[in-house]
């Protein structure tokens, strides 16, 4: 294959909705990437990381053309951490958000065809989605949902490959995926590079959400909107 040829651009990615905090800045196909120190909360180290970000890479904040950042769902408080943060930033250099949900991350982190992403919802839950790899990324297949370990919906195809952090904390739900023949990536969890890469091709097409309307994902009882859903409604293009 060719090699792909990134239209010039600079993006910063953010991503707290788990542990794995982490910024990433792309420039035009390459990424540098910085995790945030563990034993601290994510709102002590994200902006300071950020800009250290900025300053080894000798970036402004104005040079950017779009902020990505990890929409959901995940923990609560980490997904506040990174849209309140990528809302400042975008709002004082007037550019675009692009969410990023952090299940197309893991799955896209696979680079499989088929991708079961299952991450730990805490209080007994498990957050799950499917995805098919696309030319741009990865396309949701149905709904993101929230249930409990013995009620996630497994797919009834060969093909399969299951991701996330999900199957080992609930020892019920990584027996259902062997029973299943679903083989299982235990270590994938979002990060911000890969946001930087699933949004570039977005930040190309000129699409992105007005930071006004860019609200953290929290699913419980409830199911999800796609990205392409949420940035019909509030994007700009």
């Amino acid at each position: 294959m060719p090699p792909v040829k990134w239209l010039p651009m600079l993006i910063l990615a953010l991503e707290t909705s788990t542990e794995l905090g982490s910024c990433a800045l792309w420039r035009d196909g390459d990424v540098v990437e910085r995790f945030c120190p563990t034993g601290r909360s994510h709102s002590e180290t994200l902006l300071p990381l950020v800009r250290e970000l900025l300053v080894e890479t000798e970036s402004k904040v104005g040079q950017l053309d779009a902020i990505a950042f990890g929409v959901g769902p995940g923990a609560f408080t980490g997904l506040r951490i990174a849209c309140g943060a990528a809302q400042g930033l975008a709002v004082a250099a007037n550019i675009p958000l692009i969410p990023i949900t952090s299940l197309e991350a893991m799955a896209a982190a696979t680079g499989a065809e088929r991708v079961l992403s299952l991450l730990d919802a805490r209080m007994g839950e498990v957050y799950a989605a499917r995805y098919l790899r696309s030319p741009d990324g990865y396309a949701l297949q149905g709904e993101i949902r929230v249930s409990s370990p013995a009620d996630v919906l497994l797919p009834d195809a060969t093909g399969w490959l299951a991701c996330g952090n999900a199957p080992v904390a609930y020892p019920v739900l990584q027996e259902r995926l062997a029973v299943a023949g679903i083989a299982v990536q235990s270590g994938i969890l979002p990060t911000a590079s890969m946001l930087a890469r699933l949004a570039a091709p977005i930040a190309g097409r000129g699409e992105g959400m007005d930071a006004a309307q860019a609200v953290p994902l929290y699913i419980r009882d409830k199911v999800a909107k796609t990205v392409a859903e949420r940035l019909s409604e509030g994007g700009r293009a």
